[in-house]
C-alpha cells in the first residue's frame, strides 16, 4: 500500500481534498509541466496506451483522473462513442473542457467531476477504464482500484500509466538526481507552490510500482495482469482485465 503524503500535510482535511486543492492551483501550468518533466515523451507513453485500449474496440470509456483530458483526447481515437473523463479537480477539468471544444469532441467526451473512490457508474458499465498519472493521488488505492473493478464489464481492459523508479545502474542514479535535484527546479518556474510539486515528486518515489501493484490489483480481482516499463523505468505501463 502506498504511504498517504499530501501535498499541503493538512491533518485536518482529507488527501483527496488537499489534492483536489493542489491540482486547482497547477491546473493552468500542468499541461507544460508535463511537457517539460518528461521531454515530451509523456505523449509517446499516451499513444501506447490508446493503441492497448483500441485492440479491445471499445464503445464505452472511462478515463479516472482525466486532469486536463490529454488521454481522453486521444483515445478518441480508439472510435469510442463515449468517453468520460473523471477528474476531482474542478480547475484541471475546465481546462480539459475548452481542449476539447476547441477539438470538436464534445460530443464524444464528457468531463465529470467525481472521485474515483466513488465512481456514479453502475457496474459492469465501461468497455474499457484508464487512469495516467493518477492512481498515486488515491487516498484509498485499494478503494479506487475495487470501484474500477466494478464499472468495468467482465472481458473488459484496464489500463494504468504512472510514474515508476528505474531499477538498473545507470538510471537509477540519474533519474534520482533528477527527481531532487531538477525537477524542483523546474516546478519554481511553473508555479509559487512549492508544495504541489514536492508531493509530485515524494508521492512518486513512495508509490508501489513493478510487482507491488501487479500484486494489489490481482488482490482485488484482475486477471491478466502485466506491467510494460517504459523509457528505462521512469514510466511503467500496467495491463489488467476482468
Amino acid at each position: 500500500m502506498s504511504e498517504k503524503i499530501t501535498p499541503y500535510k493538512d491533518k485536518s482535511r482529507s488527501k483527496k481534498e488537499q489534492v483536489a486543492e493542489m491540482f486547482d492551483t497547477i491546473s493552468k501550468n500542468y499541461d507544460g509541466l508535463n511537457r517539460v518533466i518528461s521531454f515530451g515523451i509523456d505523449v509517446k507513453w499516451r499513444k501506447r496506451v490508446v493503441r492497448l485500449v483500441s485492440k479491445t474496440n471499445p464503445e464505452r470509456i472511462l478515463d479516472v483522473a482525466t486532469g486536463t483530458g490529454d488521454l481522453a483526447i486521444n483515445l478518441s481515437k480508439t472510435g469510442a462513442s463515449e468517453i468520460i473523463g473523471l477528474d476531482i479537480s474542478a480547475g484541471m477539468l475546465d481546462v480539459g473542457k475548452h481542449k476539447i471544444t476547441a477539438k470538436k469532441l464534445d460530443n464524444v467526451i464528457h468531463m465529470v467531476q467525481g472521485d474515483s473512490e466513488s465512481l456514479p457508474y453502475e457496474e459492469n458499465y465501461f468497455d474499457a477504464i484508464t487512469v495516467a498519472f493518477g492512481v498515486r493521488n488515491f487516498e484509498n488505492l485499494e478503494k479506487g482500484l475495487s470501484e474500477i473493478f466494478r464499472v468495468l464489464k467482465p472481458g473488459g481492459i484496464f489500463v494504468i500509466l504512472e510514474t515508476s523508479i528505474p531499477t538498473k545502474t545507470p538510471y537509477k542514479q540519474g533519474y534520482k538526481f533528477y527527481s531532487s535535484t531538477i525537477l524542483p527546479l523546474v516546478g519554481k518556474l511553473f508555479s509559487k507552490d512549492k508544495s504541489a510539486y514536492s508531493y509530485l515528486r515524494e508521492s512518486a518515489a513512495a508509490f508501489p510500482y513493478g510487482e507491488a501493484l501487479n500484486n494489489i490489483l490481482r488482490k482485488i480481482g484482475f486477471i491478466e495482469v502485466k506491467d510494460n516499463p517504459q523509457t528505462f523505468g521512469v514510466a511503467t505501463i500496467y495491463t489488467a482485465t476482468k
